[in-house]
């Protein structure tokens, strides 16, 4: 691949910094990106979809690096982001008689980044670990940042922790094999930025769609840099959300009580978070922070991007309401939500129930 479509950036976090690197045919560079940070032993977190097609390879290169290196894939979907899987990982670790040498390796999507990144945060209180994503969706956002967490049936990524990985491998030849469902999932995550962030990169989002759904490797590779670049910019400012790092959120308030009522795994993350763009944009107009031409531009864009722009009809706002006040985000029982005060800016606003009832019933299927 051209060199020059590949990137290096770091996420500034003192002795927690870390580099990204981004391109075609990383993983078979991963003993040199590893340098001197490898360990004994290191475990390979996949799943039963990407495991068989990448993980002999990246086991192979690894055991140039370790002494003994061992691979396990668990389910794969959203419904299996639970504590039985999670205990799947703690199993093989202790069968293994891993140590605090061990090294932790993240061979897939969202899903498995977040229950590795978990599993190293709690493995004898904390061993290293590495994010190698092969979706879209985990190279622009999940993959970045150290959140790592699981599901519980009341509540999205409610249990978890922050925790940074030692590095960031994300190569773009792993998106050949995903499904077109899995990148339409994933541009919900790169159109985030625009409206959080940068006004620009929503106009090249926008002239660029066709290419990105194409999978046009200069597209790609400059979608998932611009989007490493602020996720990386935003939690060198703001580690634990404390603040800033909230505006990642927009879209996820309405989208993960989409995820939560419907069940995890009927709507992929990112086309809940699509639905849930359009909604936080609407009540953004509502709010009277934004005109209803942006709120009709969204929508454009993420059903362009083929992602839904409409809630399903069997959610009634009263539940989105009940679900929403368990999102990480509410604060006493207020729920918080990720608007856009001006193209390229976002804020945190609490609303009237009514008005969040309103939303939802006007971006509600019927």
């Amino acid at each position: 691949m051209n060199r020059q479509l590949r990137h290096r950036l770091t996420v500034a976090l003192d002795e927690r910094s870390y580099d990204i690197h981004i391109g075609s045919g990383l993983l078979a560079d991963l003993p040199a990106l590893l340098g001197r940070a490898g360990g004994a032993d290191a475990l390979v977190v996949s799943n039963t979809t990407v495991g068989p097609l990448y993980g002999p390879a990246v086991v192979e290169r690894l055991q140039t690096v370790y002494r003994k290196v061992v691979r396990i894939d668990l389910p794969d979907g959203e419904a299996h982001k639970d504590w039985t899987s999670l205990n799947r990982v703690f199993d093989r670790l202790l069968a293994e008689s891993c140590d605090r040498r061990t090294t932790l390796f993240a061979l897939g999507g969202g899903v498995i980044g977040d229950m590795t990144g978990f599993a190293a945060a709690c493995y004898m209180r904390g061993v290293p670990f590495v994010q190698l994503p092969t979706t879209l969706l985990s190279q622009v956002d999940s993959s970045v940042g150290g959140k790592t967490a699981i599901n519980h049936p009341l509540g999205k990524n409610m249990i978890g922790a922050f925790y940074q990985p030692l590095l960031v491998v994300a190569d773009l030849a792993t998106l050949d094999t995903l499904p077109q469902r899995e990148l339409s999932a994933g541009l919900a995550e790169v159109i985030k930025y625009g409206p959080i962030a940068d006004a620009d990169f929503l106009d090249w989002i926008e002239a660029n769609l066709d290419a990105l759904l194409a999978r046009d490797k200069a597209a790609l590779a400059h979608a998932v840099k611009r989007s490493c670049e602020i996720k990386a910019w935003v939690v060198g400012q703001d580690e634990r959300e404390g603040g800033l790092r909230a505006i990642l959120n927009f879209g996820h308030t309405f989208g993960h009580a989409i995820e939560a009522g419907l069940g995890y795994g009927e709507w992929l993350h990112g086309e809940a978070v699509g639905c849930g763009m359009v909604m936080a944009s609407e009540l953004s107009a509502r709010l009277g922070l934004m005109p209803a031409a942006f709120v009709e531009r969204m929508r454009r864009i993420v059903e362009r991007a083929g992602l839904p722009v409409a809630g399903p009809a069997s959610l009634s706002p009263a539940r989105y309401l009940e679900l929403m006040r368990v999102d990480k985000k509410a604060e006493a029982g207020e729920i918080r939500f990720v608007v856009i005060e001006a193209l390229g800016r976002a804020g945190m606003r609490g609303a009237p129930d009514e008005l969040v009832a309103q939303v939802v019933e006007a971006c509600t299927a019927r």
